[in-house]
């Protein structure tokens, strides 16, 4: 066989047709706006809970989209703000007994109002989604043996959701059906993405356990080996004598990455080489040789198995019932001072950029 960077471990790449083998894996099934039943929401009333960026962004997305939305809140500057949205805005037990209960709060939030709030109040017939698999995926909500149970789970950040519904742009999702009580669960699924959206792409059909493990598993291997290297590199550079500010600035702040990672999406991840010189490929695939794959491919490996296993879903919801302890400290980190901060600041000035929100500070 012959030797392939990019290949799996365990995986070759067939070199006659170019790609993996993959014994026993089926197609993904992918919906598109076509695909969703004329009208599959119609005479159905949608409460969306939770008015964050999600929720904020869904909420509005739906109403745009002709579809009867109130939200359950608390009673908070949230609430407040659905309010000035133009919503209706009811407690969540009540939210609770509409046609269709999306459910759009935090994580770990969700098991104790879903519990206290919300398994009551479902009626017969009627249907609860939600956008993230987590709770259903590690047993920490039992919805009721009478409802259909929806998974419609965005994979976008919340506020872009909306951004990108505007542009007529839609965005990608994960969507299933966990539970058809109704015999409508499948229309209503494909509605309720459908008018988010999210089928103007497109949306992969999955279970709740597959939804949340390739969530988390992206976040927690992808997301933590950049951002260390990001600040390796760093740290490594300045230590080389290349200044702070242009270290930002060739790392991201041009926003040369950005056109890199847009590349990966048009062209394909190996094809957007194209993109680039020859100088640019030679070091890049040089230097990916002399990276220990085995040391990463089994540290990812344990990830995924601690992600399926559910212990750090129990770990995650400790630290909730711990008032975030953890978090809150890494967020005080996080915002204090630091050489690659001080580094873009610097740089903004000299640029004359604007300052980052005040709420990312």
């Amino acid at each position: 066989m012959r030797y392939n960077w990019c290949a799996t471990l365990d995986k070759p790449v067939n070199h006659e047709t170019g790609r993996y083998d993959t014994p026993g894996q089926t197609p993904v099934k992918v919906y598109r706006t076509g695909d969703a039943p004329p009208g599959a929401l119609d005479g159905e009333a949608v409460a969306v809970l939770g008015y964050g960026n999600l929720g904020r962004s869904a909420a509005l997305n739906l109403r745009d989209s002709g579809v009867k939305v109130r939200v359950g809140n608390r009673d908070d500057e949230y609430a407040d703000r659905a309010r000035a949205d133009g919503f209706e805005v009811v407690p969540l037990a009540t939210a609770a007994g509409d046609d269709i209960v999306f459910v759009l709060l935090p994580d770990e939030v969700i098991p104790e109002v879903f519990s206290r709030d919300v398994a009551p109040e479902l009626r017969p017939g009627t249907a609860v989604a939600f956008g993230s698999g987590y709770s259903l995926a590690f047993g920490l909500v039992r919805p009721p043996e009478t409802v259909d149970v929806l998974l419609v789970a965005p994979r976008m950040a919340g506020g872009a959701t909306r951004t990108r519904y505007l542009a007529g742009q839609g965005f990608w999702a994960c969507i299933g059906v966990e539970a058809d009580r109704s015999g409508r669960a499948h229309r209503r699924m494909l509605g309720l993405a459908d008018a988010l959206g999210a089928l103007r792409p497109a949306a992969l059909e999955m279970t709740a356990a597959t939804e949340s493990a390739l969530d988390l598993f992206v976040e927690q291997t992808i997301g933590p080996l950049l951002g260390t290297a990001l600040i390796i590199a760093f740290e490594v550079g300045r230590e080389g004598g290349i200044p702070a500010e242009a270290l930002v600035m060739e790392m991201y702040m041009s926003g040369e990455m950005e056109t890199v990672f847009e590349g990966f999406r048009t062209s394909g991840f190996l094809r957007a080489s194209g993109d680039h010189g020859p100088t640019a490929i030679f070091g890049g695939l040089t230097r990916a040789i002399e990276i220990d794959r085995e040391d990463i491919a089994a540290r990812f490996r344990r990830v995924l198995e601690d992600i399926r296993s559910g212990a750090f879903a129990e770990r995650f919801q400790a630290e909730a019932r711990n008032g975030y302890s953890m978090l809150s400290m890494a967020q005080s980190i996080l915002r204090g001072g630091s050489h690659i901060t001080d580094a873009e600041a610097r740089l903004r000035r000299a640029a004359d950029l604007p300052d980052p929100p005040a709420d990312r500070v």
